[in-house]
């Protein structure tokens, strides 16, 4: 029984992003170039599921649009032979199905990522492809909390569950969210063998990048307490923040439970698992960190996506200076 589960495992580990739905559809020399670019991006790329996922259907839906658009099953020269104007009629197509901008450049990358990698590869080249213009995207900024509105949503994040264990739970991941600045995604990920070590946290983000994140003795007592009152095992591979049933809390259960409280204590629709990172960053920049330090504490790859945080900064001087001032 074991073996039979692991083994469906390992085929669930190794399946390409694209869907065999979407295969089918496909000519059999795109089919197996798909499979292989799929392979790329989760072997040699270290993709997270998400991102996977992401590009798995945007390129699926761009292989149902050749389908209906060719009216036949695409192969690789059709690929080869996709114009300007279709890329176009496609991009289109989307927004009438109402993808936004940010959604459509998203899946026009995953498009030229398969078309850069397919070309690299000697497989094919498409040279309409380089004159397509990506969608003008809206220049959002992360929306943190006020210290006030963190300490809140911690304090109160186990009064609105039945069961204290639950409640020890939705505290410690709040306050390990607010406390290290992790995604999501990588606090639902960590085990009990992960647990910090001399005050430091070790965390696997994004491209499997290692980082460590000195860890503050407040957030290292929530988790503590949150292991004691589950009432499952607690070998060393058990995931720390667990469901009703002992399986690995899903993040839509994390979001169903800011959602609680946040109706219950008035809070802002910013008040989301996410945006305690974004609070993390944001506050830790208000009491004189250097961006570079925030950078390596939140493992973004690139000093640009950290300097956001220097935006809203900005913007919450010229509110107090508005607000201030006799003559603003």
């Amino acid at each position: 029984m074991a073996e039979h589960l692991n083994a469906k495992k390992t085929i669930k580990e190794n399946r390409a992003p694209i869907k065999p739905a979407i295969l089918a559809l496909c000519a059999g020399d795109l089919a197996d170039a798909l499979d292989h670019w799929g392979q790329w991006l989760r072997v040699e790329k270290n993709l997270s599921r998400h991102t996977l996922r992401a590009y798995g259907g945007d390129v699926g839906h761009f292989i149902s649009f050749l389908f209906d658009h060719k009216g036949k099953n695409p192969g690789l020269n059709d690929l080869s032979d996709v114009s300007l104007r279709d890329f176009r009629a496609w991009m289109a197509r989307k927004a009438m199905d109402g993808a936004s901008n940010a959604s459509r450049a998203r899946s026009l990358s995953g498009i030229k990522n398969l078309l850069s990698w397919l070309d690299k590869q000697g497989v094919m080249h498409n040279a309409a492809i380089k004159t397509v213009r990506t969608p003008k995207i809206a220049h959002k900024l992360p929306r943190p909390l006020h210290e006030k509105q963190a300490r809140e949503v911690i304090e109160n994040a186990g009064i609105a569950e039945k069961q204290d264990w639950i409640g020890a739970r939705n505290m410690a991941l709040f306050t390990l969210l607010y406390g290290c600045g992790l995604r999501i995604d990588e606090a639902l990920s960590l085990n009990i063998g992960d647990l910090p070590r001399d005050g430091v946290l070790r965390v696997v983000g994004k491209g499997r990048k290692e980082r460590m994140i000195p860890v503050l003795p407040i957030v290292e007592k929530n988790l503590k307490e949150a292991i004691t009152q589950t009432p499952f095992s607690g070998e060393k591979t058990a995931p720390i923040f667990r469901g009703t049933r002992g399986g690995r809390l899903n993040q839509g259960v994390a979001q169903k439970a800011m959602r609680k409280i946040r109706v219950m204590l008035g809070l802002p629709d910013n008040a989301t698992p996410h945006a305690l990172r974004h609070s993390f960053a944001t506050h830790l920049l208000q009491n004189g960190a250097n961006l570079r330090e925030i950078q390596e504490l939140l493992g973004h790859a690139s000093l640009s996506t950290t300097q956001r945080y220097t935006e809203i900064n900005a913007e919450e001087l010229l509110k107090v200076y508005k607000a201030a001032h006799p003559r603003a």
